[in-house]
């Protein structure tokens, strides 16, 4: 099943650097295409390989990507002064950030920061030449706007190889409106969650043909379908109260939507273990109580990111757990990116750290390699002190991982699971990827 070199399925513009020429973008200057730029470009990303699929059962094989690509209305010269003016310009980083896309050809792409514009006018003509579909849905602000200024509110976006998934229906999580039908009461809900307009995007997707190892659904009579989710959550740091809660609606949502899946579709026998794959800008450090409440499932009513706020009535509405000490959600959940593989996920002259994440069913699904990070010697020798500049077209780095999924229930523990063979550093492009 493992495909040739990746020079033949990519072709040999995108190994070249000319990945422009892949949509037919004409660069005339320095100043317009991103990769004539006199920086020199980083060196490819090491792809990490993890495990090899397991060839004695049925499985499907898919590959995520998660980015958020820095909205227009925040790539200003007053946030990013570091950055050459005609490199934050958007006629420069579209084309950029299109290419990271294209190299690596993941079946599913979760974008935040997408303006509306953008995705209509953009993206989703420009990736429908390579087999994506996509939905998209700005933040909540843009129900308040006129048309004019609609189309620069940003949002969440999923893109989709037809090939792989079919959609069969997509959800708009809005946390401002969630909160309004949990408050209960709830002054800090009221005021501190119910005014930030941050959304999700769900799809429930059922797996095509092309998804399986050999090119057959293994259940001649069942369809197979999958959850797949993204989100940006709150960015300020003061507000980690918000981000958590934002959180546990979240989780909340998505519970109630394969619930709904398995009412109308017979999708999953059990709705707590379903696959599921969550992703996004979290706007959360790794020791945060959003990180520890996806991944343990968990988290402390008294846990510091409250900040002894009063949310007790209206959060034991979010929580499956009826005990009052703590909040828990229905999915098993570890995350794909573990053992501070990336240095950062988010670089710029005041902030790197890790904020992004892809999350993932652990008792139904495991990595079988991932992206690793960029190499820290080009950001010192080329004195990169932050992101964007001419080569990296955002301030988040780009996450890929590539999944294999089981139709049988399985009691391994994650680390065992998805990380008992370790590590095998490999280029990606020279790594065996799958066909379509």
């Amino acid at each position: 099943m493992f495909r040739e070199n990746a020079d033949e399925v990519w072709g040999a513009e995108w190994l070249n650097g000319d990945r422009c020429s892949r949509h037919h973008h004409q660069c005339n200057s320095s100043r317009t295409c991103p990769f004539r730029s006199s920086q020199p470009p980083p060196p490819q990303r090491p792809w990490l390989s993890l495990n090899q699929p397991d060839h004695h059962r049925p499985i499907a094989i898919f590959t995520v990507m998660c980015y958020n690509v820095l909205s227009d209305q925040y790539a200003t010269r007053q946030l990013y002064g570091y950055c050459p003016s005609w490199a934050l310009n958007w006629a420069h980083r579209k084309y950029n950030i299109l290419g990271e896309i294209c190299q690596y050809s993941p079946d599913i792409v979760a974008l935040q920061e997408v303006e509306m514009e953008q995705f209509y006018d953009f993206f989703l003509p420009e990736l429908k030449l390579d087999g994506y579909e996509g939905i998209f849905s700005p933040k909540s602000r843009a129900k308040t706007m006129n048309e004019a200024n609609k189309k620069h509110v940003d949002g969440c976006a999923i893109f989709y190889k037809t090939t792989k998934f079919q959609l069969i229906k997509d959800h708009l999580i809005e946390f401002n409106e969630l909160a309004k039908e949990t408050a209960q009461g709830s002054h800090d809900m009221i005021n501190r969650v119910m005014t930030k307009d941050n959304i999700g995007l769900a799809a429930v997707f059922q797996l095509q043909p092309a998804i399986f190892e050999n090119g057959k659904n293994p259940s001649d009579s069942e369809s197979q379908y999958i959850l797949f989710a993204t989100c940006h959550m709150h960015w300020d740091p003061e507000y980690s109260d918000v981000k958590l809660i934002q959180t546990m609606m979240l989780t909340n949502k998505l519970k109630s939507i394969a619930e709904d899946a398995q009412a109308r579709l017979g999708a999953w026998s059990d709705t707590s273990n379903i696959p599921l794959v969550l992703c996004g800008d979290l706007n959360s450090l790794p020791d945060s109580g959003v990180v520890e409440y996806l991944t343990h499932g968990t988290v402390s009513a008294r846990h510091r990111d409250f900040k002894d706020l009063v949310y007790d009535d209206s959060l034991h509405s979010l929580s499956i757990s009826n005990n009052r000490d703590t909040y828990s959600h229905a999915f098993k959940l570890s995350q794909a990116y573990i053992d501070n593989i990336m240095p950062f996920t988010n670089y710029t002259f005041d902030f790197k750290g890790i904020i992004d994440y892809i999350f993932y069913s652990h008792s139904m699904m495991r990595p079988l390699g991932l992206l690793g990070p960029l190499d820290p010697n080009w950001f010192h020798d080329n004195r990169i002190i932050g992101c964007p500049n001419p080569q990296i077209p955002s301030d988040h780095i780009p996450l890929l991982v590539e999944f294999e999924m089981t139709f049988e229930s399985s009691e391994t523990t994650a680390e065992g699971l998805n990380y008992g063979r370790g590590f095998q550093l490999n280029s990606f492009p020279n790594t065996p990827v799958r066909e379509g």
